[in-house]
């Protein structure tokens, strides 16, 4: 039970700072809208870049550190107040986050130096860190204490990344990015077992699969490996496609166990199971053409945009109409923004492998499909997360 002293004082809270989830699920989402359109214009047009950083840099570093992680954040401070039954970062604390958030990427418009930028960058995730963590040991829930090594691993891999626009680190930053889509996809992984069958089981009335844990090690335990041989261009190919392989099928067995099959009545549900499903099907793809840099590189994107931005997405409007106090599958239609999201990630992947020389047509076209998928969630999710809750309870 949480136990809120004061709700009158609770009550003078903004709504939008009333729970992690409310700022960092409209930043992140307008942001990403955002960042897509830079990037296309500074890709395409070949104008002089106004930031401080490479435009590549900043591209990859701002869908991971900025969007995702944003994402992550609100995830961690919302969903820690259900574990621990302790009230949630709000008000100035949280306010204090987002202002680390925000400010990072600010400065990267300025002339503002590297270390100071990823002091700051680094800030929002120790600060995000410790508000879970604090919550986590006093109430003695261990079984969530994994994500602070993770944002750990996060934090110094951030900073690694800022190392490598100067060359300091023995690796590039496009060794970093993958070792981090590797990151992503292991929390994706963990939270998915967790939540997805049970979402699942929930609202058709089904029996929940009892998780096997070997079947869960032989998907997971991959996918550290795979971050881990990122840095070490020298391990056989056969290595890295056994890795593949075994993780790939291993989470399609996975996936298939969580009965997304009787889902596709519902968006709110089917959408998990098959954004979830570019996970596997990268996986193998990647297996099958790793002697290809360029369709192995390539597919990155369905990991990223696919699993990550499209489970994210699939998490962030549920999430927001069940913490806003609503009705879960009572909301707005929100096919169009999925389906929007499907086919840009598909144009993103298969146009530039089957058609490289339309490299720029493929890119402009993705990213119309994502800015209208962040978009609509602005449109239609945003003015629940700035307004108080309808059933007048906090957060």
């Amino acid at each position: 039970m949480i136990n809120i002293v004061d709700k009158a004082k609770e009550d003078r809270i903004p709504p939008i700072l009333r729970l992690g989830f409310r700022p960092f699920f409209f930043l992140a989402a307008s942001y990403a809208v955002f960042t897509v359109s830079v990037w296309v214009w500074l890709f395409t047009s070949g104008h002089t870049s106004p930031l401080n950083v490479p435009p590549v840099w900043w591209h990859a570093h701002e869908m991971l550190f900025g969007v995702a992680m944003a994402v992550v954040a609100g995830f961690l401070l919302t969903a820690v107040q259900t574990w621990t039954g302790v009230k949630g970062t709000s008000g100035f604390r949280l306010a204090l986050i987002v202002g680390f958030w925000l400010l990072a990427r600010v400065l990267f418009w300025t002339d503002t130096s590297l270390v100071v930028i990823a002091i700051v960058d680094a800030a929002f995730l120790v600060v995000s860190g410790w508000e879970v963590g604090y919550r986590v040991v006093i109430t003695k829930k261990w079984r969530n204490l994994f994500f602070i090594p993770m944002l750990l691993v996060a934090v110094l891999a951030n900073l690694a990344s800022y190392a490598t626009i100067k060359g300091m680190p023995p690796f590039p930053a496009s060794v970093l990015w993958e070792a981090m889509i590797w990151w992503f996809m292991m929390l994706i992984s963990i939270m998915g077992g967790r939540v997805i069958p049970f979402f699942t089981a929930k609202r058709f009335q089904l029996q929940t699969p009892t998780p096997i844990w070997w079947l869960d090690v032989c998907a997971i335990f991959p996918l550290l490996l795979l971050a881990i041989i990122s840095f070490f261009p020298m391990v056989p190919h056969a290595f890295e496609m056994t890795l593949l392989l075994v993780a790939g099928i291993a989470q399609l067995v996975r996936l298939y166990r969580w009965q997304g099959l009787k889902t596709f009545s519902e968006p709110l549900v089917w959408s998990l199971h098959v954004f979830y499903l570019a996970l596997p099907v990268g996986l193998i793809s990647k297996a099958l053409l790793l002697g290809n840099t360029w369709g192995s590189h390539t597919l990155l994107h369905m990991f990223a945009m696919g699993t990550l931005a499209g489970v994210v997405l699939a998490m962030i409007t549920r999430v927001t109409m069940g913490h806003t106090g609503r009705e879960i599958y009572k909301g707005p239609s929100f096919q169009l923004a999925y389906i929007s999201l499907i086919v840009a990630t598909l144009v993103r992947v298969i146009g530039p492998i089957v058609w490289p020389e339309h490299l720029l047509l493929s890119v402009g076209i993705a990213a119309i499909g994502w800015g209208m998928a962040f978009t609509l969630f602005v449109i239609i999710f945003g003015p629940m997360l700035w307004k108080a809750r309808l059933d007048g309870h906090p957060g």
